[in-house]
């Protein structure tokens, strides 16, 4: 198929490779010099707008930050929107807010446009081992047309329900993954001020109902004290700020989230941001004034 992806950061140049692989031609529009090095890096076509990307493909694919960036690039005066092409599709791979979707999805649909909400779980390991989880909103018609795309990404997809349905999912699956992030977090300090060894601790918890899939693969890096960045910390506070904005406007309370959220500012503030979300340790020690170790 002819394809565009806009986007080409860590995980959106390693996911655009996979679908290069499977044989599909692709476009792109690069904004930024890390983008335009990854579109030569991999031959790419390097349009001048996304509009002239949504002329030349059948589908577009977004993998951008936040909810302003998917805006401008599907509704800004050169944004997809204006390709004129009905019948395409445009797969945000982003998180987002659902309501940005269901708005951009909208506006799309009036020109013949369709939209798929696709977020994904996995990081940059996933992406570049085509092992993502997707988690899908929009027509069902228009899922089933896109699975084919997907499955050269990732091995789990989910079709979630109607447009948003998939940014939902993400946001849901954040909040649980940074609460036990923190919580992981936590019980390794404890483990360690009271004298016992916090790799082992957390070897004996991950066989009971303490574990958790953040205790095993970020506690690994707390205890072996490897910050660097899986997914950056910053990702996820954006995340989790999206969550909780959302939370409030429909009167939700979430205790939990909204302390996780007081951490990650702090992580933020510290000089965390480019770091992995396991550096909520970090944050804990500069409270506390120590450090752990598994050793």
């Amino acid at each position: 198929m002819r394809l565009g992806f806009i986007g080409l950061g860590n995980m959106g140049s390693e996911l655009a490779r996979h679908l290069l692989a499977a044989g599909h031609t692709l476009s792109t529009f690069a904004r930024g010099e890390r983008s335009h090095a990854h579109a030569k890096r991999l031959g790419l076509s390097v349009l001048p707008s996304p509009a002239e990307v949504a002329r030349a493909s059948e589908v577009v694919f977004t993998m951008v930050t936040a909810g302003s960036d998917v805006e401008s690039i599907a509704l800004g005066p050169e944004g997809i929107v204006h390709g004129d092409v009905p019948g395409s599709i445009h797969v945000d791979l982003s998180t987002i807010s659902p309501t940005i979707t269901r708005e951009v999805g909208r506006r799309l649909n009036e020109r013949g446009i369709a939209m798929l909400d696709a977020p994904v779980s996995g990081g940059v390991a996933g992406a570049k081992a085509a092992a993502l989880t997707f988690f899908v909103g929009g027509d069902k018609t228009v899922f089933e047309r896109a699975r084919p795309l997907l499955e050269c990404l990732g091995k789990t997809i989910f079709y979630m329900g109607p447009l948003g349905s998939g940014q939902v999912t993400k946001l849901a699956n954040q909040i649980a993954l940074l609460a036990n992030l923190q919580g992981a977090a936590e019980a390794l300090l404890f483990a360690r001020e009271q004298g016992a060894d916090a790799g082992k601790v957390r070897e004996a918890v991950m066989t009971g109902f303490g574990a958790s899939r953040m205790l095993d693969v970020l506690g690994k890096k707390m205890v072996e004290r490897d910050f660097a960045a899986g997914i950056v910390a910053a990702l996820h506070h954006k995340d989790l700020g999206v969550a909780l904005e959302l939370a409030h406007d429909t009167g939700l309370p979430l205790p939990v989230t909204a302390q996780v959220m007081q951490q990650l500012n702090a992580l933020m503030g510290s000089g965390y941001g480019e770091q992995d979300t396991s550096s909520l340790l970090l944050v804990l020690e500069q409270m506390r004034g120590q450090k752990i170790s598994g050793r």
